[in-house]
């Protein structure tokens, strides 16, 4: 365990001790009620979670966001932190969806972009393996996009970091040291980066990147990222997005389902705040609420055929 492990090991547990908030919330995650769903080569988890409230009907219209204080910039008193490198702290989440559920803004206040941090969350990664990193886009599941930052769980709890070598895959290119697979109809739609090399991987990335579809109103493309380090090899889930909440989460009466995906529930670990939903849900539910908030298998074949194109 490095100096950064240990950090980070005794701010959980001083947080948990010390922050009422945190206190009741993670004591609350031992009743938290859990579904399995086994399909083909995976397992996917539903888990009942009332406290996520707050982030499934988080209100990100521009409006609402000048309207409230910012999350990262007006913390709790209580909220303590471990400095990492000289950009980002590293927080106990108080609404957590794991037992070591962490948050990583940046130091000062700039809108949710991940492309000028990217090998941040690389280094990031670096100095805690047993972690994989995560980053919602602006609309994209994350409830504070006018603050860049990122959250982290350890990484065994993502579906997807179980999963993915068995995933029906395609490799769509490849340099010396770095590999970019897409999956081969699957829901939902991913990219797998696969890199030894860091500047390998960034390059990757930004290939992925350039390649993706911009909206008219928005600054970058619709995405959920995780990272992860296996074997010294770095690892990046990217699931391409095109709608931020699926039809369910409009509906009325019955076929109302409070589910608001971002990368946690695209890597196959859904949080249902209401107990009605976490009781009636279906895999073919979880299934249709994939394919609608993801891009579709024609719109992942172009996006191979432009990154074909590059090379």
């Amino acid at each position: 365990m490095n100096d950064l492990e240990r950090e980070i090991e005794y701010l959980l547990l001083s947080q948990k001790q010390d922050w009422k908030l945190a206190e009741e919330n993670y004591a609350s995650l031992a009743n938290t009620q859990t579904r399995y769903f086994q399909g083909d080569y995976r397992t996917t988890i539903l888990q009942y979670n009332p406290e996520r409230i707050r982030s499934s009907c988080a209100k990100i219209d521009k409006t609402s966001l000048r309207m409230r204080p910012c999350l990262f910039c007006h913390r709790p008193k209580e909220q303590r932190s471990v400095a990492y490198n000289s950009m980002f702290d590293i927080l106990v989440n108080p609404y957590p969806i794991f037992e070591e559920h962490l948050t990583v803004p940046l130091r000062w206040h700039e809108k949710q972009q991940i492309k000028p941090y990217y090998e941040d969350m690389l280094d990031i990664v670096s100095d805690l393996s047993d972690y994989a990193l995560f980053y919602n886009g602006p609309k994209c599941g994350a409830s504070a996009p006018d603050h860049m930052h990122f959250q982290a769980g350890k990484k065994y709890e993502f579906p997807v970091v179980r999963n993915w070598l068995n995933f029906s895959k395609l490799m769509v290119w490849e340099s010396e040291r770095a590999s970019i697979y897409a999956s081969d109809d699957l829901l939902p739609v991913c990219f797998i980066l696969a890199s030894r090399d860091k500047d390998e991987a960034a390059a990757a990335f930004d290939l992925l990147y350039d390649v993706m579809p911009v909206g008219p109103d928005d600054y970058e493309p619709m995405m959920n990222l995780l990272v992860w380090m296996e074997d010294e090899v770095w690892l990046t889930c990217v699931f391409p997005r095109r709608e931020l909440r699926p039809s369910c989460y409009y509906a009325e009466g019955d076929a109302n389902i409070l589910i608001s995906p971002a990368t946690v529930e695209m890597a196959g670990l859904f949080v249902a705040p209401l107990e009605k939903d976490f009781k009636k849900v279906t895999f073919a539910d979880l299934e249709k609420i994939w394919k609608e908030v993801s891009i579709t298998e024609e719109e992942k074949n172009e996006l191979i055929r432009k990154i074909e194109k590059e090379v």
